[in-house]
């Protein structure tokens, strides 16, 4: 039995904020059914104040003791669940973890992590689960590889672990100046060509050297992260680790995003049953006080409103889309630039946009199921999973060619006898007018019945699930034997 340990910043339905949360929530569970009893999935991840008392009422405490961080003895806790057949374990400390509001950007982030890193090493005995692999996601996860590396190989029932980090935004690396290395992460002044990078500690670095393989969440952004366009200055590590540089596309989970069940839209559909899909355009429009039409196409765009995302492609061009006879909704928070634009969009238009300036999930998505059109051009994006949540719930989607949109959406086209080929609109250059001329192709093809039908049916076909990816974990994991 191959036994695997997901460590990581958040997971759904416990603590997320993002992507991350949605892989460590899902993709387990995934590899624990794709695997069946050849396989052994836990995860581990911090106890936030965020855990609802539900979740905690569940929890069996399973260890508690003191770690040592630098010259610091600090108090560690263990609780542990089931959910989904797969054992989630939180290590438990108030002064790191029991904070309000926001999971991260804390004054004391590097030392947080740095803490939970090495409370997960040293506690995996005393929970009787030293894995086989273990699998580390992002900064905040990079010590626990770059911690295995140094400090526990040469511990006899640490020496058969073999480690894997996941990418999932490069963005985001955990720099910090070299002079907290020994303070805040324990590690002497030998590990400081290890720690440093262009000139600070840079964890996410660290980790690519230390770990068995390295895996980023689409095969294009595997592609794309060796290019200084969108390595945010990592390509040169990643270039000399090239050989062990994987990308598999993420998935979502078929269970939460279910137009079939969803209890939060209005009116549960399928592909067979595409018609029911109208309910929830309508539902939408009255809630929004749009004017109530099915003739119209409504375009939504759900995003953080930040210029990587594409917002500087759609704000030359949203004004002159509005000329035709077509609403938009948008959802998102972001740079106060975009969302005094996107306000302003509203004044303008007030018979055709909705503009709410906010983050919720049920109502993303509301707007999933109502929406015809999805945009999302953005200039980088490690996997993506709104266009998946969109084709899943019948709208098209207009997306650039980069990371995981390229991987998970083809271009639509129409052979002569009929057949209909792709999933969606795309575009390659980083330009304007390409997002407005795809737009407004998609729209095209929206007013034509026959055409709209069977190409939503086979957008919602496509495949999203996780059940494929998970295959290419374990394969990726027995590479490392």
């Amino acid at each position: 039995m191959r036994r695997i340990l997901f460590v990581g910043a958040e997971a759904l339905p416990f603590a997320a904020t993002g992507g991350l949360g949605d892989v460590m929530g899902s993709l387990p569970c995934e590899i624990q059914k794709a695997g069946g009893s050849d396989v052994d999935v836990r995860v581990i991840m911090p106890l936030y104040k965020a855990v609802s008392d539900s979740f905690r009422a569940q929890m069996q405490t399973v260890y508690e003791g003191s770690v040592y961080l630098g010259w610091r003895e600090l108090y560690v806790g263990i609780r542990a669940l089931e959910y989904k057949g797969v054992t989630y374990y939180f290590v438990d400390n108030e002064q790191f973890f029991g904070r309000d509001g926001k999971l991260y950007g804390h004054y004391d982030d590097a030392e947080r992590y740095a803490y939970f890193c090495e409370a997960v090493l040293s506690c995996l005995p005393y929970i009787d689960f030293v894995p086989d692999v273990l699998h580390a996601h992002d900064w905040q996860a990079a010590l626990a590889v770059v911690y295995l590396n140094v400090k526990y190989k040469n511990d006899w029932r640490y020496g058969r672990v073999k480690s894997v980090f996941t990418i999932h935004n490069i963005e985001y690396q955990g720099k910090y100046d070299p002079y907290i290395l020994g303070n805040t992460f324990g590690l002497g002044t030998e590990h400081l060509g290890l720690m440093c990078y262009d000139g600070c500690i840079n964890l996410m670095k660290a980790a690519i050297e230390c770990c068995d393989m390295v895996s980023t969440v689409s095969p294009k952004y595997a592609s794309e992260i060796k290019d200084p366009t969108y390595s945010h200055g990592l390509h040169y590590q990643l270039i000399k680790e090239h050989s062990k540089l994987r990308g598999i596309l993420n998935g979502i989970d078929y269970d939460l995003y279910n137009p079939e069940t969803d209890p939060v839209i209005a009116s549960n559909f399928t592909s067979r049953a595409l018609s029911k899909k109208a309910a929830n355009k309508k539902a939408l429009q009255k809630e929004l006080a749009l004017p109530v039409r099915d003739d119209v196409p409504l375009v939504a765009l759900i995003s953080r409103l930040v210029s990587h995302k594409g917002l500087d492609l759609f704000t030359p061009i949203a004004d002159k889309l509005l000329e035709d006879d077509i609403q938009l909704v948008v959802l998102g928070m972001g740079d106060e630039t975009y969302e005094n634009f996107m306000r302003e969009l509203e004044e303008r238009h007030r018979d055709k946009v909705r503009s709410l300036i906010l983050y919720n999930r049920d109502t993303s998505k509301k707007i999933y199921a109502a929406c015809d059109i999805f945009l999302m051009p953005s200039k980088s994006e490690p996997c993506g999973l709104s266009q998946m949540i969109a084709s899943r719930y019948g709208a098209i989607p207009v997306v650039r060619e980069t990371g995981g949109l390229y991987d998970s959406i083809k271009p639509y086209y129409e052979t002569e006898d009929g057949e209909i080929h792709g999933n969606g609109f795309t575009f390659a250059n980083y330009y304007f007018g390409e997002l407005e001329e795809r737009t407004n192709a998609a729209i095209a093809l929206w007013r034509d019945k026959a055409k709209r039908k069977k190409l939503v049916t086979k957008i919602m076909k496509t495949d999203f699930s996780w059940g494929a990816s998970a295959q290419k974990y374990i394969q990726m994991y027995n590479e490392l034997f």
